[in-house]
This record gives structure tokens, sequence and C-alpha cells, in this order.
């Protein structure tokens, strides 16, 4: 159904992606009772529903069967997603939309050390350079909001950027075999896994109906479809270009929640985080230019 995007509808889908993303922070906000691990029981139980039906809808009824074929590294890989979904729902519930919006940002950075670690990718010196970079800018962010916001959210909100770096090592050590890893049938595992670790710990529930209607909204439009969309993007932009569009979730997000929640950020936060995302932004402008110049990298 997503076959044959041409440049420019694929960098559209990923600026939609981005902004359906960003709701989630402004959305959990109005919440009246749902709390912690019911909040994201809610929302990865709607993300199953979800993508049981649009998974069929754009990959054919074979994408089940395809599953059941798809070995470990599938699996792992929806390991990987049910961390990133619990531990992200969870952080927004324990800091700041924007101290979790621009801590996950650290993503790249985090996949490119443990390619290093995992599968001996080098690091360059414009890597190295801009996670020193960023890093700083978190060190900033956590040492100024600690006080206020506590640590553990920015712990939890970690959590979520080291799954993404994992599972992008599993999937790409699973192509070196010869192995294609599908990300949408990894999700549909990584949601279904956060939805039955979560149900337990979800007990009582305490939701309301408004509750579980926002929560379902968020396991359609900001899980479900995006989703979809992104991997068919993935398959036509270049990995800098969707690095780059998916860093318009983060100002998004920290846009919607200070205009739908009252949630300005700090100074703190806006120093910190100009410097994670200017660290991320001109290393994946400089990967960008470089891929469209090869003969001019001197890498």
């Amino acid at each position: 159904m997503l076959a044959g995007l041409s440049h420019g509808q694929a960098v559209g889908l990923m600026v939609a992606n981005a902004a359906m993303w960003s709701i989630a922070g402004v959305v959990t906000r109005q919440l009246h009772s749902a709390q912690s691990f019911e909040i994201t029981f809610w929302r990865s139980l709607f993300t199953v529903l979800s993508l049981l039906v649009l998974l069929p809808l754009t990959q054919g009824r074979d994408v089940f069967k395809g599953m059941r074929q798809g070995g470990v590294s599938l699996w792992l890989s929806g390991v990987c997603w049910s961390v990133m979904f619990t531990a992200f729902m969870l952080a927004l519930t324990m800091t700041t939309v924007a101290n979790v919006l621009i801590t996950m940002a650290m993503g790249p950075f985090f996949t490119a050390l443990v390619a290093r670690v995992v599968l001996g990718q080098p690091i360059d010196v414009r890597t190295a350079l801009a996670i020193v970079m960023a890093a700083l800018g978190i060190a900033w962010m956590f040492g100024a909001e600690v006080a206020t916001q506590g640590w553990l959210g920015f712990v939890v909100a970690l959590c979520v950027p080291l799954a993404a770096a994992v599972n992008w090592t599993v999937v790409q050590r699973a192509a070196v075999r010869g192995l294609a890893v599908d990300l949408a049938p990894g999700v549909l595992i990584g949601a279904a896994l956060s939805t039955l670790v979560t149900w337990p710990m979800s007990l009582p529930f305490q939701a309301v109906a408004s509750d579980v209607a926002w929560l379902a909204l968020l396991g359609l439009v900001q899980l479900a479809i995006p989703c979809l969309l992104s991997v068919a993007c993935a398959r036509v932009l270049k990995a800098p270009e969707v690095s780059l569009l998916a860093l318009l979730e983060v100002v998004f997000g920290i846009f919607l929640a200070w205009v739908g929640a009252g949630e300005a950020p700090s100074s703190s936060v806006i120093l910190g985080g100009a410097m994670v995302l200017g660290a991320l932004g001109i290393h994946q402008g400089l990967a960008w230019r470089e891929r469209l110049n090869p003969l001019n990298s001197n890498h």
C-alpha cells in the first residue's frame, strides 16, 4: 500500500510521523485517574489491537506467518520494543516531557557505542565529539533538574535510547547473517510483551472512560500508524535523513506540552537540550552530506 513512495512523499510522511509521536506527552497530562503501569498497559493493548488490523492491511495476511518464522532476532527486537514502550510511558509519569524527549534524542549516539562494542564498527572523530557534546548537555540537564524532578525519571528515560540502540544492533547483526528482520511485526511483539508485563502491575484498574479513550488514541495514532509509516519511509530515505526528521518529535512534543499542558521547559532544559539536539543535528547533517558527496568524504 505504501510501496513506491517518492523522496518528497517520504519526507512529508516522516514530518507527519514526528507530529503523531509528539502527542504522547500532552495526552498523558490530560489523564485523570490512570497511573504509571496502567497508562502503559492501555496504550500497549490498543497498539496490539491496532496492529492486528493494520498489519494484514498493509503487508498481507502472510505477515503473521512470517512472524512465526522470524527466529530469535525478531523476538529479541520485540523485547527491545517492549522495553522502549514501557520505559517511555513510565518516564513521562516521573519527569517532564522535555526531559524525556531530549534524553531519547541520545539514541543515535548510544547506537554508535553499542555497535562499536558488539559489531566492532569504528567511531569516527565526528561522532566521538558529538557524543561528548550531547553527554555534556544531558549532564547539565540532569544536574540542574535532579533537585526538583528527581533522578529516577532520567534513568527510566535512558532505557529508551539504550533499548533502541540494542534493537538496531540486533537487526544489523541479523542482516550481516543474511536474515531480514521486519520491524513492524517486531513492534507488535513488543507491544504484546509490554501489555502482558504491565497487566498485573496495573491492577486494580483506576482509569475512567476518558482516560481509556485518550490511551486508545495513543495506541493507534501515536504508535501503530507512525510505526508502519516510518518503516515505509526508511525504505526511501537515508538513515541521517530519518534521524534528522525524527528530531522534530522533540520540538513538537515540548511545544505541545507547553501549550496544551502548561509545562514550560526550564532554562536548564533549554540549554542542555540545545546541546544535545545541536550535536545530533550537526552530526547527522554532516553524515547526510557525506552520503550525498562520498568523493568528498575523508572517512
